[in-house]
């Protein structure tokens, strides 16, 4: 057998090749299309790769002349596989050029990087990484005799060695770094893991220990695990999303760090956030690791305390803002669409109340865009009214919100409710906006403030006395559910519960800031000051509660069982925009996932284990009003969607290479 390693230096100059008489300079053009060319190039006079025109071998005098004729030959090939009758997508329309995601699991696959990974880079690709467990076939395939030890063993056996490890950290964030380590070197062992284990390392991956390890980031930075854009790329943002090696990106997580989850401004690195938020698309959602991009805009910071830091990782200066934020963030959303196409997902994530606003309301008729802050955490919540509303009896629109806490959160939470509020009752939404009040800063929004209140905040403001404490909103207005979205640790005070006690049998109360330490309320203090008879939910997690002999497991109305689901369904259907019907979709179809057992254990959402299912049902629901909407691109439309949901999750089994 005869094996080539061939990579696009071979390329750029034709020095030492056999035949060659003079130095030729490829562009960086030429150079990815004969990048291209070689990926459909056999590794061996044996091996087969997807199909027979693939199977011709390169001998090291035909080099010269294959990266003169790198784009004939990509073009020539791709015209072969077309007539062979390839399928070059698939789960939601992804080009599957190596035939990995094609493959069943017992068919062989060629582990193809920029070039096709062996020996050493193979051990250092996480993509294709499988450590121990490669076979001692692949191991003399592929040149990593020596490189490592003589056992081979299973996945299995990985991930309750890794586990092992892991549960010996009684840090978290020690627990976070070891997890993310996992990712760079193996991420389909990361991924298993994660997907295995979701109820345990869920927290460790997000909130709260990513909030931790944002503020701590510049410390504990390593390596690159996504984009940073700064500043310093103005004019150039289009060049920076072409340096990231993957090509077909279908989703990006992109946040400028202005308010990472109840911390503030933490500037570049608020990293944590998409890196984080991509790997539960991944493990929740399905969508395959590199079609995941994490982004952070880096345009300076106002904390103080980051800007003295010797480790801080960004910019060090003051934000900017006014029309040179603007044009930045112009000229990143368009070169993002330039690059990747119509139909790639921006996530916008922990951007300020002002910006995330403004970006949504602009580019939401351009760009397939979603603000998770605004309508992930609406749609999870709606999803849990919605189950509360089994346990309570009556209908939405016969219920009274109060919110603590007027921002991104409380806002998109109070209008979704409008909206399935006007749905459901036939309602004109100005009407049904007057079952919902909100209290900011400065007390209950009142129509006596409309002109000083930012635009986000004036459709709620009623015809009321102004109202300055919390304790006098909820004994004044007499709220069936209690929401708050403040970022304010322990606002929800005794006071506060026990005056939504008495004023109901079982009161609703979600305390949805994060991370934990910023929760209006711990879950045992809502069972312990309403007697046992709250229906509590938190942003973060907590344990389990006794009270009085009974046990109560708190709910989690965490954006997770939403933004995966309906990011799947979004790319399966190949959608040009996100509607507001899509949103109202998705938390119908999560809080039909709660189950008779799941309310007798006092819970509004069903339990992390099922995820997956739980996130192909809202992705089929998903799709199924894009297809409705005519807003889905992808034709024609499958006919069980939540099969097809399910066979377009990625999966980290470890696949057998040639």
């Amino acid at each position: 057998m005869t094996t080539f390693s061939l990579n696009q230096s071979s390329f750029l100059s034709c020095s030492g090749v056999s035949g060659c008489g003079k130095r030729r300079s490829f562009s960086n053009l030429d150079a990815r299309r004969a990048g291209l060319a070689l990926k459909v190039v056999s590794v061996s006079t044996t091996g087969r790769v997807v199909t027979e025109e693939r199977n011709a071998v390169v001998e090291s005098k035909k080099l010269k002349e294959m990266g003169e004729n790198a784009t004939a030959a990509a073009a020539s090939t791709s015209e072969a596989i077309k007539k062979e009758g390839e399928v070059l997508t698939v789960g939601g329309g992804v080009r599957d050029v190596y035939g990995e995601d094609c493959a069943t699991e017992d068919q062989l696959v060629t582990p193809w990087s920029v070039t096709v990974a062996s020996g050493y880079s193979l051990l250092r690709d996480p993509l294709h990484n499988k450590g121990l467990a490669f076979t001692d076939k692949e191991r003399d395939a592929h040149y990593l005799r020596g490189l490592l030890p003589p056992a081979v063993v299973t996945q299995e056996l990985q991930v309750k060695k890794t586990l092992n490890n892991l549960r010996q950290y009684k840090v978290p964030l020690q627990r976070y770094m070891a997890m993310m380590d996992l990712q760079e070197t193996n991420a389909r062992l990361f991924y298993k893991l994660l997907i295995e284990n979701v109820e345990e390392f869920l927290p460790v991956v997000y909130t709260p220990t990513v909030g931790e390890a944002c503020q701590k980031y510049g410390s504990i930075f390593t390596r690159p695990q996504g984009l940073f854009i700064s500043l310093k790329e103005r004019g150039k943002i289009l060049e920076v999303l072409r340096n990231w090696p993957e090509k077909n990106i279908q989703v990006i997580v992109v946040t400028d760090g202005e308010r990472i989850l109840g911390l503030g401004d933490l500037g570049c690195q608020g990293m944590g956030i998409p890196v984080g938020k991509l790997s539960l698309y991944t493990a929740l959602g399905g969508v395959r690791p590199s079609a995941c991009l994490p982004i952070t805009i880096d345009v300076g910071t106002n904390n103080e305390q980051l800007l003295n830091d010797e480790f801080y990782i960004g910019l060090r200066q003051k934000r900017a803002t006014g029309q040179e934020y603007a044009d930045l963030l112009h000229e990143f959303m368009t070169a993002v669409k330039q690059n990747y196409g119509e139909k790639v997902l921006i996530q916008f994530e922990d951007f300020a109340n002002h910006n995330a606003f403004d970006l949504l309301s602009k580019y939401s008729s351009t760009h397939l865009v979603f603000n998770d802050d605004i309508q992930g955490t609406a749609s999870v919540v709606l999803a849990g009214l919605l189950s509360a509303l089994k346990l309570l009896g009556g209908s939405l629109d016969e219920q009274t919100f109060l919110f603590l806490g007027a921002g991104e959160a409380g806002t998109g939470i109070a209008e979704l409710i409008a909206l399935e509020m006007s749905k459901q009752t036939n309602l004109p939404l100005e009407e049904a906006r007057k079952k919902i009040w909100l209290v900011d800063s400065k007390g209950l929004i009142v129509s006596s403030r409309k002109e000083s209140l930012q635009h986000f905040k004036k459709p709620w403001a009623h015809e009321h006395e102004p109202i300055r404490n919390l304790i006098d909103a909820v004994q004044d207005i007499k709220p069936t559910v209690l929401i708050g979205s403040s970022g304010a640790g322990r606002t929800f005070t005794q006071d506060v519960v026990e005056a939504m006690a008495s004023i109901n049998e079982r009161p609703v109360i979600l305390a949805l800031s994060n991370p934990t330490s910023q929760s209006e309320c711990t879950a045992e203090q809502a069972y312990t000051w309403s007697q046992g008879r709250a229906i509590f939910a938190s942003g973060s997690p907590f344990d389990p509660v006794k009270y009085e002999g009974k046990t109560f497991i708190p709910g989690q109305a965490n954006n997770a069982y939403i933004f995966p689901g309906l990011g799947l369904g979004l790319i399966m259907s190949g959608a040009i925009r996100v509607h507001d019907d899509m949103l109202l979709a998705a938390s119908s179809a999560l809080a039909e996932q709660v189950t008779q057992e799941n309310f007798e254990r006092g819970l509004i959402y069903p339990p992390f284990t099922n995820i997956r299912k739980i996130s192909a049902n809202i992705a089929a629901r998903v799709a199924a009003k894009a297809y409705e909407l005519g807003l889905a691109s992808r034709l024609p439309q499958p006919q069980d969607l939540v099969k097809y949901a399910e066979s377009c999750m990625y999966s980290p089994v470890y696949r057998n290479y040639r």
